[in-house]
């Protein structure tokens, strides 16, 4: 296994999932503050599951986002 290439291809990844992982709250945030379903001052409670069966790992990361 080259290490070099393992960290390139998990960043690289990590970085897809960021983007697009955004992307979702944003548009979801947005549209539900347009709606009336959620407040502009809210905080948004968020959990990230990070699933690998092959290696065994279910990680999950918490946290909130602020809206203002």
């Amino acid at each position: 296994m080259n290490e070099d290439v393992l960290n390139m291809e998990i960043r690289k990844y990590l970085k897809t999932v960021g983007i697009s992982s955004q992307r979702e709250i944003e548009h979801a945030a947005l549209k539900a503050v347009e709606t009336g379903n959620l407040m502009s001052d809210e905080t948004l409670q968020v959990t990230m599951t990070l699933s690998v069966p092959t290696l065994g790992i279910e990680h999950k990361v918490v946290g909130d986002i602020k809206l203002e």
